[in-house]
């Protein structure tokens, strides 16, 4: 099987974002982005799904939206670019993860189809630093760009912390299983012989 790596560099007026990904990894991660409950979640996000990444990320322009959002797309593109033409993969998964009060649920089928819905049940305007519509941006950011059909849902919470991140470790496991390479699956996962 080839290796199932990829480099993603994305260089606009506004951000400069590196990202470079290995799926068959062990969990080796180094995130810089300056906002540090944002590595907290990227960190949180590559531990759980078992892949090796590392991502350097600076503001051009001092606008944390952009940084956000360009993070997302690259890391979405990156693990997007590494699943190559998704020969042998399990395709699709299912995780359900708890954080104390908080419960999230990832449902995903890394089909070439992209399609999102994300729920995060988030109340307050900021989390650690990080506005509510950053934090749900980057999700969909990320999802658009992995190019996969995903279905995110904190089904219920007290602290938005922990609904935050519960719901990436749940999309961390569910990407995990679904992207494992399938020891009985020939080829492409679909009646279709493509994705």
């Amino acid at each position: 099987m080839a290796a199932r790596k990829s480099s993603i560099k994305r260089e606009t007026k506004e951000t400069s974002v590196s990202v470079q990904t290995n799926l068959d990894g062990s969990g080796r991660i180094s995130i810089k982005t300056g906002i540090d409950f944002f590595d907290h979640l990227i960190t949180s996000f590559a531990k759980h799904s078992m892949l090796d990444l590392t991502v350097k990320a600076k503001s051009n322009d001092n606008i944390l939206h952009h940084l956000i959002e360009d993070v997302g797309i690259a890391i979405g593109a990156a693990m997007d670019k590494a699943l190559g033409a998704r020969t042998g993969i399990t395709r699709f998964s299912y995780a359900s993860v708890p954080l104390d009060e908080s419960l999230a649920e990832a449902t995903i089928d890394l089909v070439r189809r992209p399609y999102h819905k994300i729920n995060l049940s988030i109340k307050r305007t900021q989390i650690e630093g990080m506005s509510k519509e950053d934090i749900e941006h980057f999700f969909t950011s990320l999802a658009q760009n992995l190019n996969s059909c995903i279905h995110l849902n904190v089904k219920y919470g007290e602290n938005d912390h922990h609904k935050v991140e519960a719901a990436i470790k749940s999309l961390a496991v569910a990407f995990r299983v679904a992207a494992s390479i399938d020891k009985k699956q020939k080829g492409i996962p679909s009646t279709k012989g493509s994705m």
